[in-house]
């Protein structure tokens, strides 16, 4: 059988590893924009058609009356009968779990993740339809929960169901899923350059172009259907501008963030024992919501500014409206009642809880800060800004996201430089204290490994022709089976190699034989080498990067390929195995261990020092 002619490009490589460059998108990422932007209108229509559902239930169970209308139950005369209502959604709620789909409980994030990592994002159909119900019923009679978290996950589920009806890839329905959760998270802040940010630090585990344009797009698309609906007013605005802050009142406000993701550790970790506390009760779990609903009650009672979504209260911390005794009995209470009943497994969604704890502890700590040293210069509104973003950039550690969703929401441009100080002290304070977040501890706990760290693949940066091995031992195509078998017999240097490249007069590569080739007793020992090739060639071109080289061995399930000229001839350059590939990151791993010595201050010898 002789070899196969050479073909156009790289010889044997098949095309969907060819990867294109980044700056030339190709048809895969129209049509996956062109999706997401449709997804991203439907998650926009779901995010209102869940909003108008909450209110409408908040009318009935708290006010008796039937309107789809705007309603808190702040305002609710209920009186100590106000313990009832949150109960009988829980009670609704956990029947809907264990009839309908387990899946609907929880903060909505985390079960989106286990869907990327696990389940190829393939979300249930159902979830759909049952999450948001549930949802709007849990929050509707007084839940202390946002209602964000549940539409990105009904989002998700839009766009995971897109992503099964299509002809997709698992990789392309996970851009899919991600585009509907971050439109969702669009559609209800009306801030898509954080949904978009959310989507890369906590959904795509990847920063690639053929990811972000899609989700960019519909974060944009969502955006507009909310600007439709609600105008293009800020969601939480703040009356006055707010000055830009001196040398000590930025330090201050570093110190303050540290604190507050403290405080987003100490939540974290509580939240998670509730939910180990729950799971010891000696009843089914269908149960659990109603015995968290029970505390959501006394806490409503108490105050009834803890039931319910309660955006109108970060606007009210933001503003200033809301301060001492007030805003304090409104933090410890929404706190106690949101970990409780979030730890009990009903639906809920974290973002607007931690805004509002945050946001009231920002205050709280810079009240008490402007009092103890008057002349900082410091702005309690300022001060709750960075309370509001640091709690959940410590509790998620998606930085970026929290600085940017604090400014998109209120539309300051001098509160950036607060809030990034201010996230990155929470950041590292959680990053020290914590080893996984609200988002991955679940998953954890589950044998689900989640890579926070993005990096560019070493692989990626290493073009074949730097690591290949020249010295090759390869065979002419005119040898005979028989010069060969008596060559590796002997035992030569590289005899016990498993792969040897076959060229012809001109060292073109026209296949590779291993040696199960070369000693088959069904093969004529009188026959050219050249004839006995039976597999097309599969090569490298010098200019290919090792992740490509990578990729194309486990697709042809080889152990080491020959290098070629990317001249279109096909000569002999080296070859590389897997084990090249391994050491290829010896470089990267002495870059991150070793060293430098101070420059003019040399250290022992004249190499780097560990």
């Amino acid at each position: 059988m002789s070899p196969e002619p050479a073909s156009g490009n790289a010889p044997g490589i098949p095309a969907e590893l060819i990867v294109p460059p980044a700056f030339l998108p190709d048809r895969r990422l129209w049509f996956l924009s062109g999706a997401a932007i449709v997804i991203a209108i439907g998650a926009g229509l779901l995010a209102e058609a869940l909003t108008a559902l909450i209110w409408g239930i908040t009318n009935l169970a708290f006010h008796g009356r039937w309107s789809f209308g705007f309603a808190t139950p702040a305002d609710h005369h209920l009186g100590a009968w106000v313990i009832l209502v949150p109960v009988i959604g829980a009670l609704i709620v956990g029947l809907m779990a264990r009839y309908g789909s387990p899946a609907i409980r929880g903060h909505g994030i985390p079960e989106v993740m286990e869907r990327i990592l696990l389940h190829e994002s393939r979300i249930p159909p159902r979830i759909t339809i049952l999450k948001p119900i549930s949802t709007a019923i849990s929050i509707g009679t007084g839940g202390p929960f946002g209602a964000e978290g549940p539409i990105i996950a009904s989002g998700g589920a839009l766009g995971s169901l897109a992503g099964q009806l299509l002809r997709v890839s698992a990789d392309e329905r996970k851009i899919l899923l991600a585009a509907g959760a971050a439109a969702g998270m669009a559609a209800t802040f009306g801030a898509p350059v954080s949904a978009t940010l959310l989507a890369v630090e906590l959904l795509l585990f990847e920063y690639r172009p053929r990811s972000l344009a899609p989700v960019a797009l519909a974060s944009s698309a969502a955006t507009a259907v909310r600007y439709l609906f609600r105008g293009i007013a800020p969601v939480f605005p703040i009356p006055d501008i707010i000055a830009s802050p001196g040398g000590g009142a930025l330090a201050t406000y570093v110190v303050l963030g540290a604190v507050v993701g403290l405080v987003a550790v100490v939540l974290t970790t509580t939240l998670y024992r509730v939910e180990d506390l729950f799971e010891r009760l000696p009843i089914h779990w269908m149960w659990w919501p109603a015995l968290g609903a029970v505390v959501v009650g006394v806490a409503g009672w108490l105050d009834p500014r803890v039931l319910g979504v309660g955006y109108s209260n970060i606007s009210g911390i933001l503003a200033g409206d809301l301060a001492g005794r007030a805003l304090l009995v409104l933090v410890v209470l929404k706190t106690l009642a949101w970990v409780i009943a979030l730890g009990s497994g009903t639906a809920g969604g974290t973002l607007a809880p931690l805004f509002t704890i945050g946001g009231g502890l920002g205050a709280l700590l810079a009240r008490g800060a402007v009092l103890l040293v008057p002349g900082l210069g410091l702005d309690v509104r300022i001060g709750a800004l960075v309370g509001m973003a640091a709690i959940f950039a410590g509790a998620s550690r998606a930085l970026l996201t929290s600085v940017v969703f604090a400014f998109e929401t209120t539309r300051q441009p001098l509160g950036l430089l607060p809030l990034l100080a201010g996230c990155t002290g929470a950041y590292l304070i959680s990053l020290a204290r914590m080893r996984y977040t609200i988002m991955t501890e679940r998953l954890a706990r589950r044998g689900v490994a989640v890579d926070a760290e993005y990096s560019v693949d070493h692989l990626q940066r290493v073009y074949a022709g730097e690591r290949a091995t020249p010295a090759v031992v390869r065979f002419s195509a005119d040898q005979t089976v028989a010069e060969a078998r008596e060559w590796l017999l002997r035992g030569a240097d590289g005899a016990s190699h498993q792969g040897f490249p076959i060229v012809d007069h001109e060292d073109r590569v026209l296949g590779v034989l291993t040696r199960r080739d070369l000693l088959a007793p069904d093969i004529d020992a009188g026959l050219h080498l050249g004839s006995v090739i039976h597999r097309p060639l599969v090569a490298a071109y010098q200019t290919s990067t090792l992740r490509e080289v990578a990729d194309l061995m486990v697709h042809e399930r080889v152990g080491r390929v020959p290098v070629i000229s990317a001249d279109g001839r096909r000569r002999l350059l080296g070859i590389l195995s897997r084990s090249d590939l391994l050491a290829a990151h010896e470089g990267r791993l002495d870059a991150a261990r070793r060293s430098e010595p101070r420059y003019g201050f040399p250290v022992g010898g004249s190499g780097p020092q560990r």
